[in-house]
């Protein structure tokens, strides 16, 4: 499909996901989802793409939010499938099995931050502002701030953004553990891209059970979890990469993946 408020553009196996709507500060309408659920649909089943940089036209904002004008005129229906179209897109995004990095520039708020959230990695440009401050509009998060934020931040912390609509600047979501990374405005791209070059480097699939790993136990018990994790590293175990990785490394040269 054309894209006309997002710009992909794929090079060295990277495929970059450009929130293109500067006039609003990047804000997620309808329209917006859809093209980012036929990109996912795209990216997922293209062999080439490994890892995704998302982030937000412009210095302003990554994305300030959802469109206000479409939330006014919900009611109680039309808002629960509001907020589960927005989370399954993010869900879907969270679980790609191709690790995603949000190069947050600017503001992240709301949708936004929701938007960052789903990502693999998050890293933030010194002027990033993130935060949820939907309690202002008389609502609360619908695209999973409720239940992502906590399991990033802890309870404590997210509860104070949750109920009191702060935002934050780059360092304090630095300091909870929100993002992982701050550099300046004119490194984020850059930095992004190296973090992104250095997963790719690393086995296809060793990455992608890495992720189902912790996206499937993080919220069951660590008995049940560890179960996965055995799995999945028996499932490993028995790949080409595998042999070659650890090939490669007791003969001291540098490992040529084949994501076999």
């Amino acid at each position: 499909m054309p894209y006309t408020n997002i710009v992909l553009q794929k090079k060295e196996h990277i495929l970059y996901v450009t929130i293109n709507r500067p006039k609003a500060l990047n804000a997620l309408d309808a329209k917006t989802l859809d093209e980012l659920e036929e990109a996912l649909g795209a990216a997922q089943k293209d062999d080439d793409v490994l890892v995704l940089i998302v982030t937000g036209a412009g210095e302003r904002a990554f994305v300030a939010g959802a469109d206000i004008g479409e939330i006014t005129k919900l009611d109680y229906r039309s808002g629960v499938r509001f907020a589960r179209r927005g989370q399954e897109l993010f869900s879907r995004l969270e679980n790609l099995l191709k690790p995603s990095i949000a190069a947050v520039n600017g503001f992240a708020l709301g949708g936004g931050c929701e938007l960052a959230m789903a990502c693999t990695i998050r890293i933030a440009s010194e002027n990033a502002k993130f935060g949820q401050p939907e309690v202002k509009l008389g609502l609360i998060p619908g695209y999973g701030g409720t239940q992502r934020l906590p399991r990033l931040v802890g309870k404590s912390n997210a509860m104070h953004l949750l109920l009191t609509g702060e935002m934050i600047d780059a360092q304090r979501a630095l300091q909870i553990g929100l993002v992982s990374k701050v550099v300046p405005q004119d490194q984020l791209i850059p930095t992004a891209e190296k973090i992104a070059q250095s997963i790719i480097s690393m086995g296809p699939i060793a990455i992608r059970s890495a992720v189902e790993a912790v996206n499937r136990g993080y919220d069951l018990d660590l008995p049940s979890a560890l179960m996965i994790e055995a799995d999945l590293f028996g499932a490993v175990c028995g790949t080409e990469d595998m042999k070659e990785g650890t090939g490669a490394f007791l003969e001291k040269r540098r490992a040529e993946f084949k994501g076999k």
